[in-house]
């Protein structure tokens, strides 16, 4: 069967275990009532359904190509893009006052899983958009506001990011982009970058690129770096694409999967481009996109995960050894543990997006806080679960698995890259045990004390299972209270188990809420207590993991390693 959208599980989640209502209960948000967001996913789930999965398979068999300087888009992607354009699902969050829908990040983030889910390869375009608005939102003039943002939300131009260099990965303070004054209010942008997907195409009329670079005696380091916005075509009087930049695509990067997308080298040759917010603050204004874009690449892990269980499930029925595998105990284990993976991954996310809806609403630092805090937990386990289910995925289809044309290996090799978009996962768990806890603790204190009185209030429908969720967040608040008096070297020796862990508990409450929610019997406690029972045990392991610091992992030389 082909890729069917989870409208009812986002209709389920967002009523029962990550409730909406709030964010619709504010002036910001009060158009997200249930008829409004049934609608919105519906219709879009629909897009996905007959317009983007159809796509997948031939973006993977004939991916993006470069022809005479133009990237050529894979067959049937232009149309695709128009759809999503056409419908506004590029603005479903975008301010109202220059075209978007001005929908919660909730819902945006629902209709991403989907598309995600639909075809990988065509949703990271509308993605990175999104991103751009965000920045652009916050941190550009209102002249390119009313320049940019319009047609970014329209779909009719698209948004890139470009921070990597072949010599800075993730030390982006390594750039030697430079942006030199023209005199005129424009700087001459030059330098190459590297991974910068769809950084050049043939669906949309132009590609708006961010650049970071380096003004003229700018401060070494992250500090002296500014962001410019660096358009294919200049905009002429009429704010149309007019002559060509001063920029160019060297070569397609050739990778293991999302063929479909186009990931280009791209050089800038004194490419003219206008300063985004005040000189020095790139970062700042970068960050805001790629924070935006770190919950979105979760979200991508998880749309992939619901795809290859849905196609496990679909062969599990179907293929016949000694009776339907899918009756078989050990298919079941992998079948139930990829559902309840995809589950809590999901439900962290929207969690996550919830936070940001409330944050920008009410301005409450709480929800701020929490927002910080689980943006690293959801873009983790998100790509994790993504690759854990699609690879599980593989196997639950034995050796037709290994064969490209049933099409479960692909989505093994589309997601893979999203444990290292937007900051590898490391990175994400580093962040989470220091700058996310630089206020002692208190936003995983604050989730912590909510899933143990979830817990206690489950209790008396569910003795068992809440009595583990509750034991696992105590050990928990422990581990965490003892990784805030270690120093920097032993938590980031131990961030991406602590990382897990807290993810792992965090999906057990969500569970147990969905639980809850049908009264304590059905498919929900049943699948909760396949998640509760047989995965969170792991939580253990990685605590047990995380309290052994760095030195252990020193004793081992360089040398020692190589050997």
């Amino acid at each position: 069967m082909p890729y069917r959208s989870p409208v009812g599980e986002f209709r389920f989640i967002l009523s029962h275990v990550v409730p909406l209502a709030p964010v619709a209960a504010t002036e910001r948000f009060a158009e997200a009532q249930p008829e409004t967001v049934e609608a919105i996913l519906t219709e879009a789930g629909r897009l996905c359904d007959e317009v983007m999965a159809p796509l997948n398979r031939a973006g993977d068999l004939r991916g993006a190509r470069l022809e005479n300087g133009v990237v050529r888009a894979s067959p049937g992607f232009a149309e695709g893009y128009r759809a999503i354009a056409e419908g506004g699902w590029v603005g479903t969050a975008a301010p109202v006052a220059f075209g978007g829908m001005g929908l919660p990040q909730a819902i945006n983030m629902a209709v991403n899983d989907m598309m995600s889910g639909a075809c990988l390869a065509l949703q990271l375009n509308p993605l990175l958009t999104q991103g751009q608005i965000e920045a652009l939102e916050h941190h550009a003039s209102p002249e390119m506001q009313a320049l940019y943002l319009p047609k970014l939300i329209s779909g009719e131009w698209s948004g890139t990011m470009n921070l990597t260099e072949p010599q800075a990965g993730s030390d982006v303070g390594a750039l030697r982009s430079k942006a030199d004054p023209n005199g005129d209010g424009t700087y001459a942008i030059t330098g190459q970058k590297i991974y910068i997907s769809w950084g050049d195409s043939d669906v949309t009329a132009n590609v708006c690129h961010l650049v970071l670079a380096r003004l003229p005696d700018a401060a070494p380091g992250t500090k002296g770096i500014s962001l410019f916005m660096v358009p294919k075509f200049l905009p002429d009087a009429k704010g149309n694409p007019g002559r060509a930049n001063s920029l160019k695509v060297v070569s397609l990067e050739h990778k293991m999967g999302l063929h479909g997308s186009p990931t280009c080298v791209m050089a800038f040759e004194g490419a003219t481009g206008w300063l985004v917010d005040a000189p020095g603050k790139g970062m700042a204004a970068m960050f805001t996109m790629m924070n935006n874009a770190r919950l979105a690449v979760g979200v991508q892990g998880i749309g992939v995960a619901e795809a290859a269980c849905q196609k496990a499930v679909d062969y599990a029925r179907d293929r016949a050894q000694m009776g339907p595998i899918i009756g078989h105990a050990d298919v079941r284990r992998m079948l139930a543990t990829m559902k309840a993976e995809v589950f809590a991954a999901r439900s962290i996310a929207l969690a996550c997006a919830v936070a940001l809806d409330m944050s920008r609403a009410t301005g409450e630092a709480d929800w701020a806080g929490r927002a910080a805090f689980l943006t690293p937990i959801a873009k983790a386990y998100g790509t994790e679960t993504g690759i854990r289910v699609s690879e599980m995925g593989v196997q639950v289809h034995g050796g037709m698995g290994y064969v490209e044309e049933t099409g479960a290996a692909q989505f093994s090799r589309d997601v893979r890259v999203t444990a290292i978009y937007e900051g590898t996962n490391g990175i994400q768990a580093m962040d989470l045990v220091g700058r996310k806890m630089a206020d002692g603790g208190e936003a995983a204190f604050r989730l912590l004390q909510e899933i143990e009185d979830g817990a206690e209030g489950a209790r008396a429908a569910l003795p068992q299972l809440a009595g583990d969720v509750w034991s696992a967040a105590e050990t928990l608040r422990e581990a965490t209270e003892w990784l805030l008096g270690q120093g920097s070297q032993d938590r980031f020796a131990g961030a991406v188990p602590y990382l897990m862990a807290f993810a792992r508990v965090l999906g057990a409450h969500y569970h147990l809420k969905a639980a809850v929610s049908e009264g304590g019997t059905g498919p929900r406690t049943a699948l909760a207590a396949v998640y509760i029972r047989r995965l969170l045990p792991a939580y253990a392991a990685h605590l047990a993991e995380a309290r052994e610091g760095a030195a252990g992992l020193y004793a081992l030389s360089p040398e020692d390693l190589g050997a």
